[in-house]
């Protein structure tokens, strides 16, 4: 691939600090052409922020007033104002570092396929890489294993793998992987509009997952580059845990009717979405409690500073 122009989309919702660092990691890249904020909601003094940096740098568009319409709409809404021939979808907590632009487009270049789409490898600040940066593809099953944790029972055995493969021995070059994560993604403009963009049902997580399903199964390729480091500092959106996990729960259960209909003994995939929704309902159960206890703790501390 030769000297391509990338156009990054980034879709920011009261995202906080972690916004400017990962928009200037951006703005350092060779090849960056544009950079388009997709505003799904921020303060006013972020805004006002992005717009200063905007008027000194203009190759940094805004895009807002649309509201919160979610993560897919969001990325579809910047890759039809897009000017680039590539697009790298890049999450705001995450952090592209120095040459990672460049050689995320030599390493696509260099791929097999007409149709590719490639990720690098999601750090977290302790170093260690992050799940998510190379995955199985995930079905009714996987899916089984990793709630019930199967894999304890044969951990050698094929049918009993994990969904995410970053324990895996990091492989010396870019490979090819069937899921990759949306928080880092580098594909063609025409490409991505080759099924259409995202799907836009999914307002909030499974929307990346369900784009290499669907990415493949229209022959495409998707890689993993284990030579580009993304630091991917996670959750800075400041929204409620308990709605995020009500809408992976939903996405989930809409990805595994949509796609997994006809292929499992009947009741198998019910069986699973009721175990993904178990889940939610346990884990809004425990933010609700620990939420009781940090409201009652701040009130009897505000009572003894009364005192």
């Amino acid at each position: 691939m030769s000297n391509p122009s990338v156009t990054a989309l980034i879709v920011s919702y009261h995202t906080g600090p972690l916004l400017f660092r990962c928009l200037a990691s951006v703005l350092e890249q060779a090849g960056a052409r544009e950079i388009i904020v997709i505003d799904n909601g921020n303060p006013e003094e972020v805004l006002a922020r992005l717009q200063e940096i905007a008027g000194i740098d203009p190759r940094l568009k805004i895009l807002s007033g649309h509201g919160n319409i979610g993560f897919a709409a969001a990325c579809n809404k910047g890759a039809e104002a897009a000017t680039g021939t590539h697009l790298l979808i890049l999450n705001p907590d995450a952090q592209l570092p120095p040459g990672g632009l460049p050689k995320l487009c030599e390493e696509l270049g260099h791929a097999e396929g007409e149709m590719k789409l490639i990720g690098g490898r999601l750090v977290g600040p302790d170093g260690f890489e992050q799940a998510g940066s190379r995955r199985a593809v995930l079905t009714p099953w996987t899916a089984l294993v990793e709630i019930l944790r199967l894999d304890r029972l044969a951990p050698k055995h094929p049918y009993f793998r994990r969904l995410n493969h970053h324990t895996d021995p990091l492989p010396e070059q870019t490979i090819p992987v069937p899921t990759i994560s949306g928080a880092c993604m580098l594909l063609s403009r025409e490409d991505y509009f080759a099924i259409s963009g995202m799907d836009e049902h999914y307002f909030l997580h499974v929307e990346d997952v369900d784009f290499c399903l669907r990415f493949r199964e229209a022959g495409g390729e998707v890689y993993f580059c284990p030579a580009v480091d993304i630091l991917h500092e996670k959750g800075s959106s400041r929204t409620s845990r308990v709605r995020v996990e009500r809408l992976k729960a939903q996405s989930l259960t809409r990805y595994f009717r949509r796609h997994f209909p006809d292929q499992y003994p009947p009741g198998f995939v019910s069986l699973v979405c009721g175990l993904v929704w178990l889940g939610f309902a346990g884990r809004a159960a425990r933010s609700g409690i620990a939420s009781f206890f940090r409201s009652w703790g701040q009130k009897a501390d505000t009572a003894r500073a009364a005192d």
